[in-house]
């Protein structure tokens, strides 16, 4: 028992001084305090809005096309895909770029398994005893042709094989079925399939899989560029493969290649892509019975009439390797000088199949050029509110391997501090913008399209020609895995934003990816390009700088309600939506009641009130409401993926793009009973109910 507390004798002399302090200490006290007070009015005296507004003014007359059009000619000069020689090319280039304009500068290493090919060969036996050995590059122009890797499905397997061909159309379940109401069967043959209609080629070959096919040869039809063999990856999921849920750090835990976990996300059947001009030869060489009538009339440009099997037969063979090799992520830091613990990372990929003008590229020379506007502003004594972060990563078109380690190492820090994460990977294509987004930046996207100039209209800004072709109401959003977004959406729940300008570019993934295409087709005076940084470059001004952040979670819940009513259209009678539908109103009163506050801290906030923690408090609750709608166990069967809300349906033919717990219930449940079928898909909708619960929870920031 602790003894009882006693008056002390001495309190004056203990908590008082004895006698009065000096007229200098006094004098020093006071003058302390008035510039403390100064200094305080001075920098709460601004208002927040009018300093961003010139701040962002000054950020857009920084604008260069021609600076931009030189670094992507630099970046552009020798092919560089991740983990080999020619690709340091590049991390030097993006790293002094960043050095030079004296950023904090730093880069992140991790130990990856890829893959490259060794060797492949194809050639056609046709039934009058010719034979056509075909050329599995591309011609090209270009005085490096040589150090361009030949065209390969990265992760596929070795193998060879003689066999029929059948034509498969897109590959799809559908067309499958098609064939074995023609007859037809494909086990023991190598299918060759035109890519499209949504499936991957993972989801090609893994489909000719389970189908008995021995290889699968997948070549791109429409618009392609005459010659162009599109690479690309087959593996399942994102990440490194040896190191799944964890940075592939060295000397750190790596599975065996030979650990089931690592064996499931490769195919075990090989596969190469063909140009068009290879697959037409074998196309018009089948016999066998005739094409369905729906696959002729799909507009495509190959003389197909038959589907096989043969007569003719293909020789093919494919040797790779995987291994494992060092790749490199890039950073710049702009510390933020009130919040530097409060993060706004602005991401893209530097690696590329070939030359990269496009893919990814027109992104890299972007962020180079946002990084050189922020230099000058800095100069101007600007400094973030928050940190800005520009990240560069690696091995992105083996399944976003460089970002995804990153993010796992970086996970808990991320998830208690990271505001918003801007993608940018491909940002020239062509004409049009386009947009994806998590729906509580909608509004901040749409505003920000206001302020830059059209590439593409004279005297008309981004939204007015966005806003003509009816696309500002089609926002999309991020439940694919097509990009950087995946690991900060879908695993760690940051909200993000993905831009780009144009759509199915004709040299995707070929070697005429080039910086003379680009400069040719896409955006001869790269006004494309400023568009795309303007608006990059402002979206995380606005994250970065603004009191309170620009989030606006009542856009959620009418894109919510959006999601409810689809898929109330899909589902059985005695299947409830009520858990979403009370979950979304819960959502939605805490958004009105977030609605409310931000406008009340506004008032104070132009009177000139201390609120910084008031503001601190509500931007912490609008970060991490989007970290609700993860869940621990993740989706099922893919447990990586969190997000509950977005992310990618196991079934590529699913109906929905969003709720993918859900949607896989309602795809994999058509072998089940109708009351086990009805039981998994009430049981993910509980799930996302849940989900739903956690984030207006976060919102509010009370506890139960």
């Amino acid at each position: 028992m602790s003894p009882p507390l006693t008056k002390p004798t001495t309190t004056s002399s203990i908590f008082f001084p004895s006698k009065p302090p000096p007229p200098l200490c006094t004098f020093l006290l006071l003058t302390a305090l008035c510039f403390i007070g100064f200094f305080y009015t001075l920098h709460h005296s601004q208002n927040p809005k009018t300093t961003l507004q010139h701040t962002a003014t000054l950020f857009l007359s920084y604008s260069s096309n021609s600076t931009i059009s030189s670094y992507l000619h630099s970046l552009t000069l020798h092919p560089h895909l991740a983990g080999t020689k020619p690709s340091l090319d590049t991390v030097n280039y993006v790293f002094s770029h960043f050095k030079n304009l004296k950023l904090e500068t730093h880069k992140k290493e991790y130990q990856v398994l890829l893959s490259y090919p060794i060797k492949s060969s194809l050639s056609a036996h046709f039934s009058n005893g010719s034979v056509v050995d075909f050329n599995m590059s591309e011609f090209v122009d270009l005085a490096e042709s040589d150090k361009i890797v030949s065209p390969y499905h990265a992760y596929s397997p070795s193998g060879t094989v003689h066999a029929k061909v059948v034509f498969v159309n897109y590959g799809r379940e559908v067309d499958y079925n098609a064939l074995g109401a023609l007859g037809v069967n494909v086990s023991g043959c190598v299918v060759l399939v035109r890519k499209g209609e949504g499936l991957s080629r993972g989801g090609v070959v893994k489909i000719a899989e389970s189908k008995g096919a021995l290889a699968v040869l997948l070549y791109a039809e429409e618009g392609r560029v005459s010659g162009g063999v599109e690479r690309g990856t087959v593996m399942r999921g994102v990440g490194d493969p040896l190191s799944p849920g964890w940075a592939g750090v060295e000397g750190g835990e790596r599975l065996g290649l030979e650990d089931s976990e690592v064996l499931e996300r490769f195919p075990k059947i090989p596969s190469l892509p063909l140009s068009f001009g290879n697959a037409d030869v074998i196309l018009g060489s089948l016999g066998g019975r005739t094409v369905p009538p729906e696959w002729r009339d799909s507009g495509g440009r190959s003389r197909v009439l038959r589907v096989g099997p043969g007569p003719a037969k293909v020789n093919f063979t494919y040797q790779g390797e995987k291994k494992v090799v060092t790749i490199h992520n890039v950073f710049a830091v702009i510390r933020g000088s009130e919040e530097p613990d409060r993060y706004v990372i602005l991401g893209n990929h530097r690696d590329a199949w070939t030359y990269g003008a496009v893919d990814p590229n027109s992104g890299t020379a972007a962020l180079l050029d946002i990084a050189r506007r922020y230099a000058h502003l800095m100069q101007k004594g600007w400094n973030p509110r928050r940190t800005i972060i520009l990240g560069s990563w690696d091995a992105e078109e083996f399944g976003m391997v460089g970002s995804t380690e990153w993010v796992e190492q970086n996970l808990v820090n991320l998830g208690a501090k990271a505001v918003a994460y801007l993608n940018v990977d491909c940002a020239v294509q062509g004409p049009g913008f386009f947009a994806s987004a998590t729906p509580q930046l909608d509004n901040l996207l749409i505003e920000v399209t206001k302020k830059v100039k059209d590439p593409e209209a004279e005297g008309a800004t981004v939204y007015e020609k966005w806003a003509a072709r009816n696309q500002v109401n089609a926002i999309q959003r991020l439940g694919g895995v097509d990009s950087d977004f995946a690991p900060f959406l879908q695993h760690a729940g940051i909200p993000s934003i993905d831009i780009y300008y144009g759509r199915d570019f004709p040299v995707y993934h070929t070697a005429f990816d080039s910086y003379g295409w680009m400069k040719k087709y896409a955006d001869p005076l790269f006004h494309r390009h400023v568009a795309v940084a303007g608006i990059w470059g402002l979206l995380a001004l606005h994250l970065a700088d603004e009191s309170i952040l620009p989030f606006d979670y009542i856009s959620y819940v009418e894109q919510l309600q959006g999601h409810t009513g689809v898929l109330g259209k899909l589902l059985d009678r005695n299947v409830s939506l009520h858990p979403l539908v009370a979950s979304i109103q819960e959502l939605a009163s805490a958004a009105k009641e977030v609605e409310y506050e931000v406008k009340q801290l506004r008032e104070q906030e132009r009177r000139g009130d201390f609120i910084d923690l008031k503001l601190r408090a509500l931007n912490d609750r609008l970060m991490l409401a989007e970290r609700g709608f993860l869940d621990v166990e993740g989706l099922q069967g893919r447990q990586w993926f969190k997000h509950l809300i977005y992310g990618p349906p196991s079934n590529y033919e699913s109906k929905l793009d969003f709720f993918p717990g859900i949607a896989d219930a309602l795809s994999q449940s058509t072998s089940k009973s109708q009351q086990n079928r009805q039981a998994a898909v009430q049981h993910e909708i509980w799930r996302v109910g849940r989900a739903i619960e956690r984030a207006a929870s976060a919102l509010k920031g009370n506890l139960t």
